[in-house]
């Protein structure tokens, strides 16, 4: 079966990439393209935790075939860096403990960017509508609202500067704030898998956020 061939937009960057016709944008993501911040959960649609944004809006890249992305925009947790420097949420994830294991935790992420996108100061019901496709077996949610918030607040500080991405596994994180949070951030930044690398969720467990 001969490969397909798709142009398309990649977390800012014009990319081209040849795949298997039957692969989903998840797979071709994380296969052909090296981006491995989005996680395989359950390819069923069901947890949530393969989330991207396609052409601004949340999908669930475990249904979307590749194929259809052709032309299209696609932003994944590793985009929300920008000039080497975190987004709000990443910040705010990390400094609140809202990413623990850290396997959700690009699909909060991708997903409430998507939502403060369109709505610049959500309320928490608002917030929690906007995440509920997005399952967690770790927080219990409290504190994934709370850095939704705080990222609210964060970007209507004033500009004092934010921290700076680094690559985990390079020691500057946990020399700066130790392992636990040198783990969490790899989980916000998107540099490398989490401690749950290959882990499949079933979809079967789970609760969705009241």
């Amino acid at each position: 079966m001969p490969n397909a061939h798709v142009a398309l937009t990649i977390n800012g960057e014009p990319t081209e990439v040849a795949f298997a016709p039957y692969k989903t944008l998840l797979e071709v993501l994380r296969e052909d393209l090296n981006l491995c911040g989005t996680k395989h959960g359950c390819e069923l649609g069901e947890c949530g935790a393969c989330a991207v944004l396609l052409d601004g809006q949340p999908v669930l890249s475990c249904l979307v075939i590749g194929i259809d992305c052709d032309g299209r925009t696609v932003t994944t947790v590793e985009g929300l860096v920008t000039g080497g420097r975190l987004h709000p949420l990443q910040e705010t994830f990390a400094d609140l403990g809202a990413a623990q294991c850290g396997y959700c935790t690009p699909a909060f992420l991708v997903t409430a960017k998507a939502l403060l996108d369109e709505q610049a100061h959500p309320t928490r019901d608002q917030i929690r509508e906007a995440l509920s496709g997005v399952l967690c077996r770790c927080t219990g949610y409290q504190q994934i609202f709370e850095a939704v918030e705080a990222a609210v607040d964060r970007a209507a500080a004033p500009d004092t500067g934010t921290a700076e991405a680094v690559p985990y596994g390079s020691g500057e994180v946990e020399r700066r704030e130790g392992p636990v949070v040198g783990h969490r951030e790899s989980a916000v930044v998107g540099h490398r898998e989490s401690a749950v690398v290959g882990h499949r969720f079933s979809g079967a467990g789970g609760e969705k956020p009241r």
